[in-house]
């Protein structure tokens, strides 16, 4: 009985050694399996346009698109769960614009092992490059073929997915070789469709239609003239969503 109580006791206690590794270990094995876990896969396709006309110089007339650009950019592409994103600029002639960066894909492949989010923070400074660089090139084009630019736009993000989304960073101040939107009565909702009537005989309607637009600097030129601001700002709103099937959306607005 006595040998018996000893052997007993001899492997209560190894099985409480056993007992004392194996708990941390699944304890670390947990925390590793917690670091590594895979974050919800982003899908959704995403445009940026970028205005490099005059109006949008870093001058006292001028908006800045280089500072909006950055200020906008990665919040719309975070906030908005960009899994990849195109470019297309605001040149006199954007459609046939020679400006042309490649997609940046803001999800890439991965492995269990992969930090997700370091790697997703690589792509959207990759992004934030891109973007600057479609800048760099419309500015030596100059030009406002805002319209064009959303032909573009709509032509190159596509996706079976989630609606895409487009950031536009510009004043929208439409100016190419054959049409100058300041030139237009944009006082009452009759002429604001005439106007919107012949960019679309012209120039037929971008393929944007389901997407959601979000402008940064819509109407800026016209700050201190609130009146004009407001019919500027409904024209576009009206071509977009009447016209076009866009919504806009204006949370990025700066």
């Amino acid at each position: 009985m006595h040998h018996s109580a000893r052997t007993g006791h001899r492997s209560t206690v190894r099985a409480t050694r056993r007992l004392a590794v194996v708990v941390p270990l699944v304890c670390a094995l947990s925390a590793l399996v917690s670091c590594t876990q895979q974050e919800e896969a982003l899908t959704t396709p995403c445009g940026v346009v970028v205005d490099g006309s005059g109006s949008a110089a870093a001058v006292k007339e001028g908006f800045d698109s280089e500072a909006k650009l950055k200020d906008s950019l990665v919040e719309f592409l975070t906030g908005q769960k960009c899994g990849t994103v195109d470019f297309a600029p605001i040149t006199r002639s954007s459609r046939s614009s020679s400006c042309r960066q490649r997609q940046v894909d803001l999800d890439p492949p991965h492995d269990a092992n992969t930090d997700q989010k370091a790697q997703r923070a690589a792509a959207r400074r990759d992004a934030a490059l891109a973007a600057l660089a479609e800048l760099k090139c419309a500015r030596t084009q100059n030009g406002s073929d805002v319209w064009g630019a959303l032909a573009r736009i709509g032509e190159t993000v596509v996706g079976d997915g989630p609606a895409p989304k487009l950031l536009v960073v510009s004043d929208f101040q439409q100016a190419d070789p054959e049409f100058f939107l300041s030139r237009q009565n944009l006082s009452t909702e009759s002429r604001r469709a005439k106007v919107i009537d012949t960019l679309v005989d012209k120039r037929g309607l971008p393929g944007i239609k389901g997407m959601d637009v979000f402008p940064v600097g819509l109407g800026m030129q016209y700050k201190a003239k609130p009146s004009e601001a407001d019919d500027f700002e409904s024209f576009w709103v009206e071509a977009l969503e009447g016209r076009a099937k866009a919504h806009v959306d204006s949370r990025y607005r700066r």
